[in-house]
């Protein structure tokens, strides 16, 4: 017994060390020399207290290739992931649930804009070069390194980037930010299944002409397109942009009498987060910038003289058009008055465990054919797809290696202008005292009388695009007498006062932002502003319960709910961890929701209404108003909703109503691609931490419109804030860790930071950069091989 156990004791010390050593051998390199083909000097990367790179080299090229170098190693499964996500390859490595979402993407064309925008890139422009030189440093390393621990676990080949993959992730990037998959089947269904009626509440008006007799076959497709759109983006644990905040304030509102920029962008949560911070150095340059993965150019930086922030414009820059088919020629459709074909192509999707599946695409002269995807499930009526990103020359590189370097208005401005999809808000500001904002995106003339918010008529002249708006009609400001210029994703005004069509949040948030902003008593500087970005409070809850708090007072008697719906009525809207009448005011949100919408709706058109933004605006119109929603059951229906939110509160967190606390039902967890399996969830997930915050407050911690608990899709994907006066300490976060790599330290070193509201400085200035400095790796020319 005695040797049996011996051997069993060392068979378990050799799996442990067996173990410890795979870990080990997966883990970044941060110490030491490494020699690396076609650099020109060497470089010096150093790796600071939270695992961020400082990397000083020579030339730019030098630069970037250390950048790819560095960003692989801490992100190599993100970057392989998104690729594959973005071109329709994830089957591939993932079996064949993900064939749907495979299909889907390959329906964007994303992979074929990829390859001709390519094609058409400046190999002598310095934007290309960059590109060029660090996937060169992305690749050396992938090759010269053990493959990822989720490299083994899914089996992923090693195969090189390339510029297409960069492209395709843009064009994820851009799609991400679509809504228009999911709202306009919506708001078409209201408009020619119910009528005018029930489309008050949106806010939008009947437009009879142009009935799509659409059949029961097609809305059904539609509504699965709208669940597969969602789903392929809420269910890889990989980023999905949202929404945003940023502002700049002059010198003369801030203490320091210098400009202050401010920027939290609001992205899904995922581990790893979506941004690697890198400070990069070379003669002539120097930025501490955010990348996203695959992407040599920083979305968001700043150096001493200048800096930036981003929000979504959400500007409609995608339409859904219902096409007419030819009767007598299933492959013709209605075009300008004669019949067309529609071309065809093939793909071959490969699929791990079986044969490769073939999808067939065809394409209008609108665009793709979209619900082909799902095959006999489509219904009788192609529904194509017009997108800006597929339209539009769009130099978005060109555009960020310029605004990289844009240390004036100017060259701000023309930075700006490069960027055609997906619509984004950049707000700038300088050391000198400028400050502004520019709504970038290339906005399309759509014929009169075209309603964007509604799935078009092909056969008609209202999908037809006439050209693209000039950028100087785009919504922008420099240097306003206000002193501030602020951006919350609310919809702007354009100079020429046309109106932009698109999918915009609530103006409650950016409301309560300029409310602050605007108090010229406050001298604004990095402490208070991370008052104004951790703020969870707005008008929203309030304004949406005043006029339902009468009917419930008639139809409440409980004493017991009585005092809970004064508590209700004395809330002031705001999220701390600790509050009870945010847990009751959401359940009771949902179940309005729930019983206001969902019989009409049927259950397919109201799961695809809780995803979208229209909801948050239709909510209070349809408390304040005899809606025909409320099937002339308003008291009753209200009535329901508040017995069936006390009574799922209490079967979900116990009949004490002070154990209904907002941290026990709204929680964080950062999930990984791989932890949606258990139990590799205890592994590569982070979290679950209580939540402050909620959907549409500055610290927008988001969930879903649903019965509680409420797990936290997206929110603010770092916190930034620059005082040009003293911008080599910035304050930044991230909320989780640097690195992608489980078990490495920073893999979630910033998480528990982050959710208590805390921040980190950067380390800019050469002495504090070296006093920080927790690991030094030389990057070397490779010495040519010695002759024999």
């Amino acid at each position: 017994m005695k040797r049996v156990l011996s051997v069993l004791a060392a068979l378990l010390v050799l799996i442990a060390l067996g173990a410890g050593w795979y870990v080990y051998s997966k883990q970044p390199t941060r110490q030491g020399t490494v020699q690396l083909a076609n650099l020109q000097d060497s470089v010096t990367v150093r790796y600071d207290d939270r695992g961020v790179p400082h990397i000083r080299a020579e030339n730019e090229a030098d630069l970037y290739r250390a950048l790819g170098y560095v960003h692989a190693q801490d992100r190599l499964f993100q970057m392989e992931i998104m690729r594959r996500l973005a071109r329709g390859e994830l089957a591939e490595v993932l079996g064949a649930k993900l064939l749907d979402t495979d299909k889907l993407f390959r329906s964007l064309r994303i992979r074929e804009r990829a390859t001709t925008y390519v094609a058409q890139m400046d190999r002598q422009s310095p934007h290309w070069k960059a590109l060029q030189a660090y996937l060169d440093g992305i690749n050396q390393y992938q090759d010269n390194h053990a493959r990822p621990m989720e490299f083994d676990v899914l089996g992923i080949p090693k195969r090189p980037f390339t510029a297409e993959d960069t492209i395709s992730v843009a064009g994820y990037l851009a799609y991400s930010f679509a809504a228009a998959f999911r709202t306009e089947p919506l708001l078409t269904y209201v408009r020619d299944q119910l009528g005018s009626d029930y489309l008050k509440v949106f806010d939008l008006d009947w437009k009879p002409k142009g009935d799509l007799g659409l059949a029961a076959t097609d809305w059904q497709g539609l509504s699965a397109i709208a669940r597969l759109s969602e789903q392929a983006l809420a269910d890889n644990g990989l980023p999905q942009f949202e929404g945003s905040n940023a502002w700049a304030i002059s010198g003369n509102r801030t203490k320091s009498g210098k400009p202050l920029l401010a920027g939290d962008p609001h992205i899904r949560f995922s581990v790893p987060s979506v941004w690697y911070e890198a400070h990069l150095s070379a003669p002539g340059f120097e930025l501490y910038g955010y990348h996203n993965a695959l992407v040599p150019v920083a979305f968001l930086g700043h150096n001493k003289a200048f800096g930036w922030s981003l929000t979504m414009f959400q500007n409609d820059d995608l339409d859904l058009i219902a096409e007419k088919v030819n009767p007598d020629n299933p492959n013709q459709v209605r075009y300008h008055d004669q019949w067309v074909d529609m071309t065809t192509s093939e793909q071959q999707i490969a699929v791990k465990g079986q044969a490769p599946v073939t999808l067939t695409l065809r394409q209008s002269p609108h665009g793709p054919i979209i619900n082909d995807v799902l095959g006999a499930n489509a219904g009788t009526t192609p529904i194509a797809m017009w997108w800006a990103f597929l339209d539009t020359e769009n130099p978005i590189l060109d555009g960020f290696y310029q605004l990289n370097r844009a240390d004036t208005l100017a060259k701000a401005r023309q930075a700006a202008a490069k960027v055609h999809a997906p619509g984004l808000n950049i707000v700038w500001a300088n050391a000198k005292g400028d400050i502004g904002w520019w709504a970038a995106a290339q906005l399309p003339i759509r014929p009169a009388g075209a309603n964007a918010g509604f799935i078009l008529d092909g056969s008609t002249p209202q999908a037809d695009k006439l050209g693209f708006y000039p950028f100087s009609a785009n919504p922008q400001e420099e240097n306003p007498a206000r002193g501030y210029v602020v951006s919350a994703n609310a919809q702007p005004v354009s100079p020429t006062g046309m109106q932009i069509p698109g999918y915009y949040n609530l103006a409650d948030r950016g409301q309560q932002l300029n409310t602050q902003l605007s108090d010229n008593r406050v001298k604004w500087d990095v402490e208070n502003s991370q008052a104004l970005q951790l703020g969870t409070t707005t008008a929203y809850g309030p304004r949406l319960l005043a006029p339902l708090l009468p009917v419930l007072r008639e139809v409440v008697k409980d004493p017991a709910e009585l005092k809970l719906l004064e508590q209700l009525a004395m809330w002031k809207g705001d999220y701390p961890v600790e509050s009870v009448p945010a847990t009751l005011f959401n359940q009771l949100l949902y179940d309005l929701t729930d019983a206001a919408f969902r019989p009409k709706l049927g259950d397919d058109m109201f799961k695809t209404l809780i995803t979208t933004r229209v909801v948050d605006a239709a909510l209070p119109r349809l408390a304040a108003a005899d809606s025909p929603w409320w099937n002339r059951q308003r008291a009753e229906t209200v009535k329901r909703a508040w017995d069936k939110s006390l009574a799922h509160l209490k079967t979900t967190f116990g009949d004490d109503p002070a154990q209904w606390q907002w941290g026990k039902a709204h929680t964080l967890t950062h999930g990984h691609p791989l932890g949606i399996k258990k139990p590799l969830d205890q592994i590569v997930n982070v979290g679950p931490f209580a939540s402050p915050g909620s959907h549409e407050v500055p610290n927008n911690l988001s969930a879903i419109i649903g019965p509680a608990p409420w797990p936290v899709t997206y929110g603010p994907s770092t916190r930034r804030l620059v005082d040009f006066a003293d911008a080599a300490h910035a304050l930044t976060i991230n909320p989780v860790g640097q690195s992608g790599v489980p078990f490495d330290k920073h893999y979630a070193d910033q998480a528990e930071t982050y959710i208590e509201g805390g921040y980190e400085q950067t380390h800019f200035d050469e002495e504090e950069v070296q006093a920080n400095t927790r690991g030094t790796l030389k990057l070397l020319p490779a010495r040519p091989p010695q002759q024999p």
